[in-house]
């Protein structure tokens, strides 16, 4: 008999968001996961009103009633087009649970979240060295005061952000292997 912890379980999904604070690599994750997976990638930046823009360019942290349009458009968008491809891949930081639940309500299905979980310190390192559109370093504090890590009922894969992009990219897609029998090509 095996004493080794049996793999997650997740529920099966069509849609994968790639979630975390800013710069914890989102993006560029959630694009080699939609690559390996040969399925659209929507990053969650773009889905943001012009007014959220300006005001995190202004080093203004975001307020729920700012997230909830944000959201709702990037969950719709999601789920169309994982109707398109039958696999949908997004970026979103995705922080508190309620933005979560709010994702999975709207897009009207499951989703997976990939939680890339990393330290202030490394995360900090990382910001310091980035130039982001709209997204200052000084709002870095905020979102780790915002985030509630995935909690043990929810369907999330937690990986480090400390490993290489295709060793995080190759555990997404080993844990939704029900994903293989999706016909991508259409």
């Amino acid at each position: 008999m095996s004493t080794a912890p049996s793999p997650p379980r997740f529920e099966p999904a069509r849609i994968i968001v790639v979630m975390g604070v800013s710069s914890s690599g989102k993006s560029t994750i959630g694009a080699a996961v939609g690559r390996r997976l040969h399925a659209p990638f929507l990053d969650g930046d773009g889905y943001h009103p012009a007014a959220n823009v300006e005001k995190m360019r202004s080093g203004i942290p975001l307020t729920d009633e700012d997230r909830w349009p944000w959201l709702d458009a990037l969950a719709k968008a999601l789920h169309e087009a994982a109707d398109r491809k039958s696999v949908a891949v997004g970026a979103c930081s995705a922080l508190r649970r309620s933005y979560r639940d709010y994702l999975i309500k709207k897009a009207g299905e499951p989703i997976l979240f990939v939680y890339l979980h990393g330290s202030r310190e490394v995360i900090g390192e990382r910001i310091a060295h980035r130039k982001h559109e709209y997204m200052p370093a000084s709002l870095l504090d905020s979102q780790f005061a915002t985030l509630e890590e995935p909690a043990a009922d929810e369907n999330a894969l937690q990986v480090e952000v400390t490993d290489p992009v295709e060793t995080i990219a190759s555990q997404v897609v080993k844990a939704v292997s029900h994903l293989r029998s999706f016909k991508r090509w259409q």
